[in-house]
């Protein structure tokens, strides 16, 4: 169980959240500026919440109460964002060794060796980031984000550059990665349709706050928020477009 409660006040904008989510696909989705990027870099550690308490598992992450506050490299999460960019002086294995350094060598080999072939990054293992393709990219950003075997994996709109072809691809290795690593996943994405054909969980946030918590069935329906409601009409016609193709 991945337990969250959090409190921030940022200049003008107050974030008061609270979710749970077991070994699945949760996503953080509504408008920009609800606090969705602020609640993952708590999650990670790059930002102190005021007051609250994060829980992996038997783990506290941070407490305010008790006075715990673990650091970001303690977390063991894998962090991945949209413009988080590779290493360019770094081949594609020595990006992937960047994820599990402190560990021994040995075994450090062997984790990068596997993850290599896990995302078929076989035939660009020695090649740099410039000589990549924006697909292959992304392979190595959450080969490195994941060949430490995190706790959980925290992904910030990481596929809002790339085309639609490119976002089909990722969605496909995204539902891979759920099934073969078995790890608790948190997206967050202005895309409807990543939305509706990824979550196994939706938490839909409006002005820092949680407005409502449910399958993409049941928010899609009907969210209970008029605001929402506005943004789902204006773009349902789309997302039956492209389930009906």
């Amino acid at each position: 169980m991945f337990s969250v409660r959090l409190k921030k006040t940022l200049d003008n904008f107050s974030l008061d959240v609270a979710w749970e989510m077991d070994k699945e696909m949760l996503v953080l989705f509504g408008p920009s500026g609800a606090g969705k990027t602020v609640t993952l870099q708590m999650i990670a550690g790059v930002l102190k919440p005021d007051a609250g308490r994060i829980v992996s598992g038997d783990r506290v992450f941070f407490d305010s109460a008790a006075g715990i506050d673990l650091p970001p490299q303690k977390r063991r999460l894998g962090y991945v964002f949209q413009d988080r960019a590779l290493f360019p002086h770094m081949t594609v294995r020595q990006n992937i060794a960047y994820g599990v350094l402190g560990r021994d060598r040995g075994g450090r080999e062997g984790m990068v060796r596997r993850m290599i072939g896990t995302f078929h990054l076989e035939d660009s293992e020695h090649k740099y980031p410039r000589h990549l393709s924006g697909g292959q990219k992304q392979r190595v950003t959450l080969a490195r984000a994941l060949v430490g075997r995190p706790e959980a994996l925290l992904l910030d709109e990481p596929f809002s550059s790339l085309d639609n072809n490119l976002r089909i691809e990722m969605r496909r290795l995204l539902r891979d990665i759920r099934r073969d690593f078995n790890v608790p996943i948190i997206l967050i994405t202005h895309d409807l349709l990543e939305a509706y054909s990824l979550a196994d969980t939706i938490v839909l946030y409006a002005a820092g706050r949680v407005a409502q918590i449910g399958t993409p069935g049941q928010l899609f329906n009907q969210t209970a928020n008029p605001d929402m409601d506005l943004y789902m009409a204006l773009n349902l016609p789309l997302l039956m477009g492209h389930l009906s193709e």
